[in-house]
């Protein structure tokens, strides 16, 4: 729908982002339009584009999707446009006698002989220095907005880009708006293809080209590899990009030689990495194999006393695996501790921490999740930060983020504990050990039989099958927790073992169902009523977590967040909404964080402690959604987040979340939904993961045949990483 009309008062607007409230007159009638308009003024003819809203308190809106200013071309709305401020220099008697003299010519004066407003009396050329910097700085800004959306770029891109490039904007634009992927957060390749493709730049242009063989590397490696090979690049790139393949293959060359990707034979097959990439893996590398050979601080530690010192304390026997891993942690510069749930890591972790502070010496603790931070502190009564924090990530020069801990501003530790190891990516662990000072003893705790890091890379893996690192793989299942199904199970399952089922008063239950529209109201039944009743202190939003092994379909996590919405948390008169593209955010709402975020700002709820960063998998809760439809989000229970349009969408739904989404997390109880997919996604490490995830109760719903088909199926998706080869590569030599 279109509207013509005047501003006549603005009410709010954000001047980082140009969101604006203001009050707007059209055809007689008033009403209040709301979106991002960065530039307008009071006293503004506008021609805005959009759809009615209403507000749940301030009513009937209109919600501006593209905004135009309209010049005025009768006198008296020329005199009014003036008249306005909206140009500095320039009141109401100054546009009564420019518009007196100049008449409908006004505008075409302003905007091409400017210096004839000399012919108007009280206007000196101090005045018309100011005229002239307001005037043309409007114009300028006008242009631009309508330029850019007039080939598709949404008012909130038009913001980014005149903010980078200024007045260049449009040159810069029309010369290589692949430019725009590469400065602008937010604007994609297909957004500055599109816009390309609008310009009627031509498809082989090797400013196409070499955008569309970052976007395909970029994309290849957000499915979590490390580089991309060299012939499933060009074929793909070809495909996409629509060119021939001898094109691609210069324009990979071209992108070397500029020194924008690198290309590396690894075990005789030539590879192509982004920068980024490529030089967290050598940097772990070099830093691996340092703290691996590196000479460390002989202890006075009779170990063997200590050992028996935390047992009598502790009235445990530790077995023979969990005393190897603890002397490691004392022998060995670098050391990994792998194995299942219930097999001991937490009692090592406490009696290794015993041992070093018993001897004087500093132990950090992180782990790469908030929840998972959490969870260590509540286990060894100490303090455990997020690696983001223990690095102190912040800002940095010119606005950008950096980790304050690195290699000029090392930790000040002796002893570094890491825990839920397997999450951890190339670009995550490369920032850790920059900061690690050799001769700090490094202890990295994890279950390697996990799915890998959602980030790029396959780190835990990859340096345990290196053979360069001290390695101590935890089997057996302490005797507490042989009494839980849900461990008994997770052992099985790793081992190819059909589980237990429905054993009587356990934590570990299978309901058969085959139809996926009976799984479904199965499980909403589960969560709404027969879980809550079965255990009233559950509750059903904040307790129970729906696991599912894809996005997608009846049984995806995309509509079981719709289902479960409708019936855990209702719309009502009461509860604020927002609806963001095809998703509807109410007060009360389970959301989850789908990208690592490091600029976005949080405060913590009772401390007042701020600090930046949300990342990929954290959840957490809506809390509020003001006047300005800004999202409140609070994680961890403290951390108080403000979402506005620009970063809505790196916010979902969670009532039930994908189980690679899980990592890290843990929750009293888990659903599963049981069906058969695609092979390669529907299999055994998947499953185990899921499982691993309850604290209390585990329940599948859903097909046997397809629980078994996931229990064989022992293929997963190849992550192409390169650190086993290269730590190998250098100790082989």
């Amino acid at each position: 729908m279109e509207l013509k009309g005047v501003i006549e008062g603005i009410v709010f607007k954000n001047e980082e982002n140009g969101y604006t409230v203001a009050k707007f007159k059209y055809g007689g009638n008033n009403t209040t339009i709301v979106g991002y308009m960065p530039y307008v003024q009071e006293g503004q003819n506008l021609k805005v584009e959009g759809e009615w809203t209403q507000h749940f308190k301030f009513g009937k809106q209109f919600k501006v999707e593209v905004c135009e200013e309209v010049v005025p071309n009768s006198i008296s709305g020329i005199e009014k446009y003036l008249s306005s401020g909206i140009i500095s220099g320039i009141g109401p008697v100054t546009a009564k006698k420019i518009v007196e003299h100049f008449g409908e010519e006004t505008l075409h004066i302003l905007d091409n002989d400017v210096d004839r407003l000399r012919e108007i009396e009280g206007i000196g050329d101090k005045k018309i220095k100011v005229i002239i910097q307001s005037y043309s700085k409007q114009k300028e800004i006008r242009d631009i907005m309508v330029f850019l959306q007039t080939y598709g770029v949404s008012v909130s891109q038009c913001v980014k880009i005149h903010k980078k490039y200024g007045s260049n904007s449009i040159s810069v634009v029309k010369e290589n708006p692949y430019r725009l992927t590469d400065d602008i957060r937010g604007i994609g390749f297909k957004t500055a293809d599109k816009l390309a493709r609008n310009l009627g730049i031509e498809k082989d242009s090797p400013f196409r080209i070499q955008s569309g063989i970052k976007y395909v590397i970029n994309e290849f490696c957000a499915l979590g590899n490390t580089y991309m090979p060299y012939e499933k690049l060009i074929k793909e790139a070809a495909d996409i990009l629509g060119v021939s393949e001898e094109s691609v293959d210069k324009g990979v060359y071209e992108c070397a030689l500029e020194g924008k990707i690198k290309i590396e034979t690894i075990d005789e097959e030539r590879c192509v990495f982004t920068i980024p990439f490529y030089y967290s893996e050598l940097s772990v590398t070099k830093k691996v194999i340092g703290l691996t050979v590196g000479e460390y601080k002989k202890l006075k530690i009779d170990i063997e006393k200590e050992i028996n010192k935390f047992e009598e304390k502790n009235n445990i026997s530790l077995a023979q695996s969990q005393k190897e891993a603890i002397i490691g942690a004392v022998n060995y510069g670098i050391e990994i501790i792998t194995g299942g749930p219930g097999t001991g890591k937490t009692t090592i972790i406490n009696c290794i921490i015993d041992i070093f502070e018993n001897a004087g010496l500093n132990v950090y603790m992180a782990a790469p999740t908030g929840r998972a931070a959490k969870r260590m502190a509540e286990a060894t009564g100490r303090e455990a930060k997020t690696i983001h924090r223990l690095l102190e990530l912040g800002y940095g020069e010119q606005d950008s983020m950096e980790f304050f801990k690195n290699e000029q501003s090392p930790l000040d530790c002796d002893v570094l504990i890491i825990d839920e190891a397997s999450m951890i990516d190339i670009m995550l662990m490369n920032n850790l050990l920059k900061a690690i000072n050799y001769g700090t003893r490094i202890i990295i705790v994890g279950d390697v039989d996990q799915l890998p890091s959602v980030g790029p890379g396959n780190v835990l893996r990859d340096i345990i099958e290196s053979r360069c690192v001290k390695v101590v793989r935890l089997k057996e299942i302490f005797r507490q927790s042989k009494e839980s199904m849900i461990i008994v199970n997770a052992h099985k399952i790793n081992n190819g073992e059909m589980p237990i089922l429905n054993k009587k008063n356990n934590d570990f239950y299978f309901m058969r169902c085959e139809e996926r529209d009976k799984i479904l109201s199965t499980i909403i039944e589960l969560i709404n009523v027969r879980l809550p009743k079965f255990n009233n202190e559950w509750n059903n939003i904040n307790d129970i977590q729906i696991l599912s092994p894809m996005r997608r379909g009846t049984l995806g996590v995309e509509n079981f967040n719709i289902e479960l919405q409708n019936v855990l948390n209702p719309k009502s008169n009461d509860k604020k909404e927002k609806k963001f593209h095809d998703t509807v955010f109410r007060v009360g709402d389970k959301v989850m964080q789908t990208k690592n975020n490091y600029s976005i700002k949080w405060n913590k709820l009772d401390s007042g402690d701020s600090g930046m960063g949300v990342f990929n998998g954290d959840v957490g809760y809506v809390r509020d959604i003001d006047e300005d439809e800004n999202v409140t989000v609070i994680f961890d229970d403290d951390k108080v987040v403000q979402y506005d349009n620009t970063s809505l969408d790196e916010l979902t739904l969670a009532y039930a979340i994908t189980i690679h989404k899980s990592q890290g997390s843990e929750f009293p109880v888990v659903i599963i939904p049981m069906f058969m997919g695609p092979p390669l996604l529907m299999n055994k490490n998947l499953l185990y993961t899921g499982i691993t995830r309850a604290k209390k109760l585990v329940v599948i719903v859903g097909s046997e045949k397809a629980l078994s088909f996931m229990i064989k199926n022992d293929r997963s998706f190849e992550r192409y990483s390169a650190l086993r080869w290269r730590i190998t590569n250098i100790m082989d030599a």
